[in-house]
């Protein structure tokens, strides 16, 4: 029978997290972490709708809210990507401690560049799965500053993000340039899911035959049709993903979480 637990859990850069975990019954196939797009939250339908379908296919799903949003705690504007990737860290170390190490990562957006650059760090992940992911970080600071110029000066700026507002930082942008999530990518020794829709008006399907080209074998590419960036409108779109990732997870994550 599924069940669902709400935790506190502490982050990577000390603010406690939000964690919710729905496990499918005693006997789960594995533990999936499922990392939310920028600037928005673990409760995002298509997250839930991915969770709800690993757990009816029996797979333990774990969402989380990144540090400064949802209902976790600390300020959103000083973070970066560094700390979504520490936050990540902290979440399947947690996890590793109640014995259930998660066996995949999967990640919306720049969710998919923070589970590609936490894999390498976390001995049990064996797949890693991007879903609308850039393929560099260029893509979100050109996209940041062309809504809020004044980061370029330091400070923050306020910006729409899936229908609310919230304060985002300098740090953040030059925290982006030391990222090079192809170079991530090709030395990624897991096997690796790109996720993208074809008509996704935010991050291109380019940008996932880049990801893919780079990755190493063995590898897919799923493509989600018409879905837009966020998986917002038809289900099915959400549904497809859960199972292509169990049945790519079947295969390659062998150890149970």
């Amino acid at each position: 029978m599924t069940s669902t637990e709400r935790f506190r859990v502490p982050g990577g850069v000390g603010a406690d997290l939000a964690v919710t975990v729905e496990s499918p019954g005693p006997s789960p196939a594995g533990t999936v972490v499922l990392s939310h797009a920028f600037g928005s939250s673990k409760d995002l339908r298509a997250l839930r709708r991915i969770a709800d379908r690993l757990t009816e296919r029996g797979w333990t799903a774990v969402r989380y809210d990144l540090t400064g949003l949802g209902e976790s705690d600390g300020d959103f504007a000083d973070t970066t990507l560094t700390t979504n990737v520490d936050d990540l860290r902290a979440v399947a170390a947690w996890l590793d401690g109640r014995g259930r190490p998660p066996g995949v990562l999967f990640g919306l957006s720049l969710g998919g560049a923070a589970s590609i650059l936490a894999a390498p760090s976390l001995p049990s992940v064996r797949v890693v799965a991007s879903c609308a992911t850039p393929a560099t970080t260029s893509h979100l600071r050109d996209t940041l500053l062309a809504h809020a110029p004044r980061l370029a000066e330091g400070g923050r700026a306020e910006i729409e993000v899936v229908g609310k507002r919230v304060s985002v930082g300098a740090p953040l942008l030059e925290d982006l340039e030391r990222w090079d999530l192809l170079e991530a990518v090709s030395g990624l020794d897991r096997a690796y899911v790109a996720f993208h829709g074809v008509r996704d008006e935010i991050v291109s399907i380019d940008h996932a035959a880049e990801l893919f080209r780079a990755a190493r074998h063995p590898k897919s590419f799923v493509s989600l049709g018409d879905a837009d960036h966020l998986m917002l409108g038809d289900e099915r779109d959400a549904f497809l993903v859960a199972d292509a990732l169990v049945a790519f997870a079947a295969r390659y994550a062998a150890s149970p979480g």
